[in-house]
């Protein structure tokens, strides 16, 4: 199967929401929480994704995950990256709960598009205090894509992790998981990259890209935000709409995207040093806000 055919199948099988210009989402991947180990790459930008992810639940955004939301590579169990990042999930419940939490499944979470899984791991945790199960994610549901429509519009954006144009991180996700976890864990602390992952090869980056950029074209220029690569894209309305949200393991940063009043943004949030002397954790514009309708070919 082709990377052509893997992207087909994905927006063939994609969960639709609709949206207007009233609607809010932002859009995050890549955070690979992980046990809080030296190799947990998350736990440096955990209190910047913790503080902005509750700015956008006080203001009533819809919170879509692109994949490789949790680090299922390196760790052997999702119990664990829990207990050790228990306030963020806590904080996604809370998304869950009222019907804002969208989540999709990546290479490094691919375990997540076996429902059985899902059920077993992520509905309920023990709480330690009350020595019960209480719920989690209860009924929650991860999908390998998910398809905006404009209520309005009728435009489409396509929302999936990006590894089916990396045909060996889609095909052979568990030789790499196996790869990652025996060797590449261990030497990772040495500073020795993953040469699997595209984030830390570029060659194949390019290759991933060079895929998907040729599969848009195909569809119309459709406007499709991938993560996978961790590196952040926002084009211009007469190029390919070809967006991707970054990640959450950027040194001492993490990067999205915004959707809003019928427009989108490539953010960033990093934690700055006031003139005093003090820091904070700040939101910054890198690109746009772009209306979304400038990207629509007839």
């Amino acid at each position: 199967m082709s990377s052509k055919s893997r992207l087909d199948k994905a927006y063939e099988n994609a969960k639709r929401l609709q949206f207007d210009d009233q609607s809010k989402f932002i859009l995050f991947s890549d955070c690979h929480r992980g046990d809080n180990s030296f190799a947990d790459d998350f736990a440096n930008n955990r209190n910047i994704y913790f503080h902005a992810l509750k700015h956008y639940y006080n203001e009533g955004f819809q919170y879509c995950e692109l994949g490789d939301g949790d680090e299922l590579w390196e760790n052997l169990s999702f119990e664990s990256i829990f207990y050790a990042h228990k306030n963020v999930y806590m904080l996604m419940k809370l998304f869950h709960d009222e019907g804002r939490l969208h989540m999709i499944w990546g290479n490094h979470d691919m375990v997540y598009k076996n429902q059985d899984y899902v059920e077993k791991h992520l509905y309920t945790f023990f709480d330690r205090k009350t020595g019960k199960n209480e719920d989690l994610f209860c009924d929650i549901k991860y999908h390998e894509a998910i398809v905006l429509k404009h209520s309005e519009t009728k435009q489409e954006l396509f929302l999936t992790h990006g590894h089916q144009a990396d045909w060996w991180n889609f095909l052979f996700w568990k030789w790499s998981r196996f790869m990652v976890r025996i060797l590449w864990k261990p030497l990772n602390v040495m500073g020795i990259a993953d040469p699997t992952s595209p984030a830390k090869n570029y060659k194949e980056l390019i290759k991933i890209e060079r895929r998907t950029k040729r599969w848009i074209i195909e569809n119309d220029n459709l406007i499709t935000i991938l993560g996978h690569t961790h590196r952040p894209r926002f084009p211009e309305p007469r190029d390919i709409a070809f967006f991707n949200d970054g990640s959450c393991v950027h040194p001492r940063s993490i990067t999205g995207l915004e959707i809003e009043n019928g427009t989108i943004s490539l953010i960033k949030w990093q934690i700055v040093t006031t003139e005093d002397g003090t820091l904070k954790i700040d939101r910054f514009l890198l690109e746009g806000p772009q209306k979304l309708i400038d990207y629509k070919t007839e």
